[in-house]
């Protein structure tokens, strides 16, 4: 008779922790459909134990909603691209990044527009986060702000539009733009906003 893995006693935070990671997964696969059956054996505890810290299964999901659309590990992989020489070379990594991102939640969409609706909290968490992706951007072209027609802060709004035409369908409208390499993307943005005379060839290009 097979037994249920007896997992090490935790205090509530940390089991909380546990669950929300173990969902995220789960309902990036499974959407609202997850049972908090499927959500128990991922984390290896008894399906009772999702009810000792957490009220209902909707409080578990808007929590790992909010831990899924947390900005905090992209903004910082942004970061960590500063020092990268080349401003084509940045936006082509951060585009790379912003992508993946956006791929893995992309089937979680829908949701963040129901609670936006109905959740003051998780609108402005979700108005927070946009905002440090656009900080995070303009950062990264802060050191070539003279050669932009447009302040960073605007060129990096332009370029999170681009990307998010690019990996949602919904925004696409059947655009055809899901085939675009991270490299167009950065050439579409760059390539009008870029000053330099129309004789000089751009010793960055091709990305």
């Amino acid at each position: 008779m097979n037994k249920r893995r007896r997992v090490p006693a935790m205090a509530p935070e940390d089991r909380r922790a546990a669950l929300i990671a173990a969902t995220v997964p789960l309902l990036r696969e499974h959407g609202a459909a997850v049972s908090t059956r499927q959500i128990a054996e991922a984390a290896g505890v008894a399906e009772g134990t999702i009810f000792g810290v957490f009220p209902d299964k909707a409080t578990l999901l808007r929590a790992a909603l909010m831990c899924a659309f947390d900005r905090r590990q992209a903004t910082d992989a942004l970061a960590a691209i500063g020092g990268r020489p080349g401003l084509r070379e940045r936006l082509c990594e951060a585009v790379a990044t912003l992508r993946a991102g956006m791929r893995a939640n992309a089937n979680l969409m829908a949701f963040p527009r129901e609670l936006m609706a109905e959740d003051a909290e998780f609108r402005q968490h979700m108005i927070d986060g946009r905002r440090r992706i656009q900080g995070a951007l303009a950062a990264l072209m802060e050191p070539d702000r003279d050669r932009l027609r447009r302040s960073p802060e605007a060129a990096a709004q332009m370029l999170l539009m681009l990307v998010a035409v690019s990996v949602h369908p919904g925004i696409d409208a059947g655009g055809g733009l899901a085939d675009m390499a991270d490299e167009e993307i950065v050439s579409v943005l760059l390539d009008g906003l870029l000053v330099r005379p129309s004789h000089t060839p751009d010793p960055e290009s091709p990305c």
